[in-house]
């Protein structure tokens, strides 16, 4: 076994580190004083991105994509990661879900994106169902050629920039031995529809620039043509895109907490105090110390996610791991990143208050550090029967 990348895979890793450098870290400054990304910088991004192709680098070749797969795709996440997230998410690569694209669907939804004529969000999450998926209340119903949803969303990233919204709701009921359970589907609503509504969401300290937003949907009309895959199936097919998800945060968690070791090892060479490097003393090097080999241990558990990913045998226990640790890491780190430097990391001249800010809701998002763990300890006594 060996973990070296082949030429390709570097070339792949040198260029999206320069791109980031060079793109994105000039203007973290900016959207961070305003709370937003100006239009005219989005655009300036996702053309640079397009032209240097790196836009939808998760999608086949064969319909525009970039053509990497899951490895290659956590190797581009890691580099974006050490960026502000509202920037390196323009970005963008469309949800994985919609490769259940069908039909007219292709045409009208999943092309456009790839090729950044329209972008993507997703509302799954509810104001009473979180990571209760199942507990959802926005209810889809049919009525002749067409579903009727009502509900509200909310928690919607980036809705604010997109043009349509891939929405689960509940379409149906089965009965089980442990009750009713709701059935799931799909949709997808172009903002405009009528009875669609996004308002803004919430003020979050993660990720100044990156908005969420609220969607509330009163008798919204949607074509069954819309419907995303399957009938009743949408749950599959948002734990396919959850799984994907995971490992991108897992990924973002790893390249931040690169780009804070970075700094704070800079600064314990450099800094003196007492007439010495503070690095020399044992209270800030066992730090760094603790700092690297939990950061090495979030990348491998996350390159082997993503490697048994591409192999098609990766197990849901370990894109959890990778998520849980990760993000774990990551808070870790930038928080002992802060601590060697003092009271000037705490200040925004640096990028590692924004990081300490940004990596808090990675233990939340895509699944709780609890969700995760959940998922990790129920595989393990399944073996035992229980």
């Amino acid at each position: 076994m060996h973990f070296r990348l082949t030429d390709e895979q570097q070339m792949i890793v040198d260029t999206v580190r320069s791109f980031t450098e060079r793109e994105l870290f000039p203007h973290e400054g900016l959207v961070e004083k305003l709370g937003d990304v100006p239009p005219d910088l989005v655009a300036q991004i996702k053309k640079r991105s397009i032209d240097a192709g790196l836009y939808a680098a998760n999608m086949p070749a064969e319909i525009g994509g970039g053509g990497l797969d899951s490895f290659d795709v956590t190797l581009v996440d890691r580099e974006f990661g050490a960026a502000s997230y509202a920037l390196h998410y323009i970005v963008a690569r469309p949800s994985n879900i919609l490769r259940a694209c069908v039909g007219d669907q292709i045409d009208e939804y999943l092309l456009p994106t790839i090729r950044g004529e329209r972008v993507d969000c997703m509302a799954m999450s509810e104001p009473d169902a979180g990571s209760d998926v199942r507990g959802m209340k926005c209810s889809a119903v049919r009525d002749g050629d067409d579903y009727v949803i009502n509900g509200t969303k909310h928690f919607i990233s980036h809705a604010d920039l997109a043009d349509y919204v891939i929405v689960f709701a509940a379409s149906g009921e089965q009965q089980t031995n442990r009750g009713p359970k709701k059935l799931i589907t799909g949709f997808l609503v172009d903002f405009g529809t009528a009875g669609c509504e996004v308002v803004p969401g919430y003020n979050c300290v993660s990720n100044r620039g990156y908005h969420n937003m609220v969607i509330n949907f009163d008798n919204c009309r949607v074509p069954a043509a819309n419907v995303l895959g399957e009938e009743h199936r949408g749950f599959d097919a948002a734990n396919q895109w959850l799984g994907s998800t995971r490992l991108q945060v897992a990924a973002v968690c790893v390249g931040r907490a690169r780009r804070a070791l970075r700094i704070a090892t800079e600064w314990a060479a450099t800094r003196e105090q007492f007439g010495q490097k503070i690095g020399k003393f044992q209270g800030v090097s066992f730090k760094l110390a603790d700092m690297q080999t939990r950061l090495d241990a979030a990348e491998l558990l996350t390159l082997r996610a993503a490697w048994n990913d591409t192999q098609g045998t990766v197990t849901d226990p370990e894109i959890a791991m990778a998520k849980v640790f990760a993000s774990e890491m990551c808070q870790f780190v930038t928080d002992e990143a802060i601590q060697i430097l003092g009271g000037m990391g705490l200040m925004d001249e640096l990028p590692l208050e924004r990081m300490w800010r940004d990596t808090r809701v990675d233990r939340i998002w895509d699944g709780t550090s609890e969700i995760q763990r959940h998922i990790i300890s129920r595989a393990m006594l399944r073996a035992y029967g229980a």
